[in-house]
């Protein structure tokens, strides 16, 4: 099984508020339905939240820590990646992909993986599917808070404390993660808008091979779920876990081909440790 991540540097346009990206997104679909059919492997895809989400959760504040957010924002964000998820599908259809929507609300609860849910994922995948999953707000729980209004003493008040629900932004790098761990893919792939990493923004000198210790100045500006520095620390948590990890540039989808198959690969590897 092949877990891939379509960066929203891809997918959208991040310079303009809910840019969409079709020939993009069309060039990686039509990728991982020959990866699906050709190769003959079962595929996951993960997608982010580019000028859709991530412009929404700047505008409204709302971070990957649990807050009690503004309840606008949680609907807006969350309308917004249905919007994105929704083309994404309608794209991948067209080329033979056969997409099967597996939204974050299915196997996360709270903060916890449902293991029994992405197993089904597996599942559905084998049977010639590709479920497709993305980052998005996800609820959380609630807390008890003071009630706004105090009762004059001696009085008693029906409204002595509040629920107040708590949410927060699950990127679809930290979903990467989550999955390459329970289903132990053979390989995962982050595609962005770039070769790979770099050993500084400007030098041109791409890095073949990088561990959990390489960083990356690189971290995408107005990105609440952390750029390119997140993508590092989930892709060295991966490589931990037993999956080797690729980077490489989702507008150049033959190479998503070459990390597949491992020849002529360019981009950036992160090998698996015992």
């Amino acid at each position: 099984m092949i877990l891939i991540k379509l960066g929203g540097s891809v997918i959208t346009d991040k310079s303009t508020p809910l840019k969409f990206q079709p020939e993009a997104v069309s060039g990686l679909a039509r990728t991982i339905s020959e990866i699906m059919r050709e190769a003959d492997e079962s595929v996951i895809a993960v997608h982010g939240g580019g000028s859709f989400g991530h412009h929404y959760s700047v505008i409204y504040d709302m971070h990957t820590k649990p807050d009690t957010y503004d309840p606008e924002g949680v609907a807006t964000v969350k309308n917004s990646m249905v919007d994105l998820n929704h083309r994404i599908l309608e794209i991948f259809l067209e080329a033979g992909a056969n997409p099967y929507c597996f939204p974050p609300s299915i196997f996360i609860h709270g903060h916890d993986p449902v293991r029994d849910r992405i197993s089904e994922m597996a599942q559905i995948a084998r049977l010639g599917m590709c479920p497709v999953t993305f980052g998005d707000a996800v609820w959380c729980g609630s807390k008890t808070a003071p009630a706004i209004h105090e009762c004059p003493p001696g009085v008693v008040n029906p409204n002595e404390s509040i629920q107040q629900g708590l949410s927060y932004i699950l990127s679809g790098d930290r979903i990467m993660t989550i999955l390459a761990e329970i289903l132990r893919p053979k390989i995962a792939i982050f595609a962005t808008n770039v070769d790979g990493l770099y050993t500084s923004p400007d030098s041109g000198d791409l890095i073949a091979e990088a561990d959990g210790g390489t960083t990356t100045t690189s971290t995408g500006s107005g990105d609440v779920t952390g750029g390119m520095g997140r993508k590092v620390q989930e892709a060295a948590k991966i490589s931990a876990s037993g999956t080797d990890v690729f980077f490489v540039n989702g507008n150049k989808p033959e190479r998503i081909i070459g990390a597949v198959t491992q020849n002529t690969f360019k981009g950036t590897i992160f090998r698996s440790r015992p």
